[in-house]
């Protein structure tokens, strides 16, 4: 018996690795597909699936790694070799920031709080300035210049492969910083920004939403979904929205506190209000709309396992993010005749520039235009 269950053991492997995703630091966890070790790394707090990796990953610390020790040493081996290797190198070339330069990035988080920046901003300015910093951690800042922001563009952001976006935050941050922190000014205009990429939206069909939403028995997740979807919802408006910003009488949902600190106002549809009186009664939430355990905000990571769910049973296999709702929305409008003005105002957008990008996904006028080639006598032959 013990033999037995050795075996199994020795039979199974789970190798960790570690790596950057997201513009943040991972630890990977690769197995075979396995039924057993699929259970055991859901069980793990903050794992996800990765498409593009092809492995679950969670947020690298020794917290996590502890977790997953005592998760897989009962039902397999674990290969953390990989990750080893990478932490000797990160330990070799370790560069801790000096209590002064810490003392700052503070008072730089500090001021930005103060000005009301939102908590992303802070948190994504004050990541990328460290970055910055630990690459510099042995020069002191009076001393850094636009040649030091170019030669860390192409031996950490190029190298890494980080994003370009990732590199304009960078700037944004550095340029911040010591305008409002070192009283130094640096002529960012001076270092290359990358050019913005802009892809255009992706977008459900009409039917896909329908689908998604119907494969779905909880009233609790089929709600969220068609409200995100119903009235162009941000992922964070959803979260926020509390039980008063609901007016069924004037049939009006209230967005506090939107992107960019404004407020708007959302027709309500008729079909959301009759789930919503459903959920109600099932959930009887206290203060937000959709509350987690112990009436706490829900979850955002619950709520786009419950569109994965959701994808999964409709039997969709392309790439679905909560964002798409929004996009899937603005395109449905513009296609069934609402003016593009009235969808910019519904979505909150400042410029209608941004707007206009749905007008490229748009089928309404695309699907009227004929091809050259189908007025050309093309005889069509079976193999």
């Amino acid at each position: 018996m013990n033999a037995a269950i050795n075996q199994k053991i020795v039979s199974k492997t789970v190798i960790l690795d570690k790596t950057i995703h997201n513009k943040i630091e991972v630890v990977l966890i690769k197995f075979p597909f396995d039924a057993e070790l699929g259970n055991a790394v859901r069980k793990i707090k903050s794992t996800s699936w990765s498409r593009t990796l092809k492995s679950w990953y969670a947020p690298y610390s020794i917290a996590i790694l502890n977790e997953i020790k005592a998760i897989f040493d009962p039902i397999s081996k674990i290969d953390a070799q990989p990750l080893k290797d990478k932490i000797e190198i990160v330990k070799s070339n370790k560069k801790d920031l000096n209590v002064e330069t810490l003392a700052k990035i503070e008072k730089f988080k500090s001021w930005m709080q103060s000005r009301r920046y939102s908590d992303n901003t802070v948190k994504t300015y004050c990541e990328a300035l460290k970055s910055f910093l630990k690459f510099y951690y042995k020069k002191p800042l009076s001393e850094i210049t636009n040649e030091d922001i170019i030669i860390f563009n192409n031996d950490f952001i190029l190298k890494n492969k980080l994003s370009a976006s990732y590199q304009s935050q960078v700037v944004n941050a550095i340029k911040l910083f010591f305008k409002t922190i070192q009283n130094a000014s640096l002529n960012i205009d001076l270092v290359h920004r990358p050019k913005k990429y802009n892809p255009l939206p992706k977008v459900l069909a009409e039917e896909e939403v329908a689908n998604i939403i119907n494969a779905l028995d909880n009233i609790k997740h089929k709600c969220m979904l068609s409200l995100i979807y119903s009235a162009g919802l941000r992922r964070s408006e959803l979260l926020n929205m509390q039980i008063d910003n609901v007016d069924s009488q004037r049939m009006q949902l209230l967005i506090k506190q939107a992107k960019g600190g404004k407020d708007r106002i959302v027709p309500l549809s008729e079909t959301v209000l009759q789930l919503l009186r459903q959920y109600y009664v099932a959930y009887k939430p206290k203060k937000y709309v959709f509350e987690g355990q112990n009436g706490l905000q829900y979850n955002e990571r619950s709520l786009s396992l419950v569109l994965k769910k959701g994808c999964e049973l409709a039997g969709i296999k392309k790439s679905v993010n909560l964002h798409m709702l929004r996009h899937s929305y603005a395109t449905h409008l513009l296609e069934s005749g609402t003016d593009l003005r009235y969808i910019q105002t519904l979505l909150g957008h400042k410029s209608s520039k941004t707007t206009e990008i749905y007008t490229h996904v748009s089928q309404r006028s695309i699907n009227k235009i004929v091809s050259p080639l189908d007025k050309l006598n093309i005889k069509i032959t079976g193999n």
